[in-house]
């Protein structure tokens, strides 16, 4: 299993940057970003330096979005990056959440971010490819130039898409039942649409807080630190619910039920530890949906996950702890995980 690292580019640049690099120190496969220009950085310029500091992380939005910028613009990106570093970038993409409400515009539809992987896709790779009407090709991308695609989805036709069309599947929580319940569903429409289901993989994200012991103590400073992604979360659920309806056959329960007690998101707390809008979140949201706890606890999760089909766990680090869970991961989990490597 793959573990990579998530933060916000908040500045300055030069702390992320050196976070990125002790990452890979510590044996990180993958430095992912928020991608929101209105709250935070621009992605893409940092991420060119951080490929420029490192030797083998591969960098990526955790998520893009089809509207924030032109198709060709976001192929260009990526593969101006891959052409300066080689093959070390991977678009994860979805609808838009933060980027596109706190700028006043609607999340992209299904169709349109379909339209948008296949265009962004076969733009960075060199192919030739139709945007708004228009034939178009980057004839300077060079000859092995590679993009993977990995698309975030909840709902039950975003995983259809995923399940279709994407080159991955991106899980912003790590309650195992969903977990299961979502991946059979990418990989049941990968099937239907004649595609390798094994073929497409499988990035399960959410908070990491790894604490000294199991005191209760211990426990509780680490949810307080992590409820702030019981309710980004809630912000997707709560779309699944004015679409689908309470208790709807298409979405499970154990997702939906938590934010019956939701009232209402202010972006400029987005993912911040402390987050005022997120109080509706119960313990036992965080404890299902994050990892907490030592490492023993963080490795039994992740040996559970990966038995589900998980190819990559995704560090969000937006706490107080942000380098002790880096070097905690460097020293207690991934080894032990390369080591059990064998193991289902």
């Amino acid at each position: 299993m793959d573990i990579g690292l998530v933060l916000q580019t908040d500045p300055p640049a030069r702390l992320l940057i050196d976070r990125m690099i002790r990452a890979e120190r510590a044996g990180f496969s993958h430095g992912w970003t928020f991608d929101s220009c209105v709250l935070w950085q621009e992605p893409f310029v940092i991420y060119s330096r951080i490929l420029a500091e490192t030797e083998r992380l591969t960098v990526g939005p955790m998520v893009t979005n089809p509207s924030t910028r032109t198709w060709e613009v976001t192929a260009s990106l990526f593969a101006t990056l891959n052409d300066m570093y080689g093959n070390r970038t991977v678009c994860g993409i979805g609808r838009g959440d933060s980027a596109m409400r706190v700028a006043g515009r609607h999340p992209a539809t299904l169709e349109r971010l379909s339209h948008a992987m296949h265009a962004i896709k076969e733009l960075a790779e060199g192919r030739t490819v139709e945007v708004d009407g228009t034939e178009m090709h980057l004839p300077w991308v060079g000859e092995g130039r590679r993009l993977p695609v990995w698309m975030g989805a909840y709902g039950p036709k975003a995983l259809a898409l995923t399940g279709r069309q994407a080159d991955g599947f991106i899980l912003q929580l790590a309650d195992p039942y969903l977990t299961e319940f979502m991946i059979k569903a990418v990989r049941a429409a990968a099937a239907d649409a004649g595609r390798d289901p094994d073929a497409l993989t499988v990035c399960v994200a959410a908070p990491a807080y790894v604490t000294a012991d199991d005191s209760p103590a211990a426990l509780a400073h680490a949810r307080e630190q992590c409820r702030w992604f019981g309710g980004m979360v809630g912000n997707h659920v709560a779309d699944l619910v004015r679409h689908y309806g309470e208790h709807s056959d298409l979405v499970p329960d154990a997702l939906t039920a938590y934010i019956k007690d939701r009232q209402g998101y202010d972006y400029s707390h987005h993912g911040r530890a402390g987050n005022p809008d997120t109080a509706f979140v119960p313990d036992e949201i965080v404890d299902r949906f994050c990892l907490i706890g030592p490492p023993a606890a963080q490795l039994e999760r992740l040996d559970h996950l990966r038995s589900l089909g998980v190819d990559q766990f995704a560090v969000y680090a937006m706490h107080d702890a942000i380098e002790d869970t880096i070097d905690a991961y460097g020293t207690d989990v991934i080894p032990q995980l390369a080591a059990d490597g064998s193991r289902p």
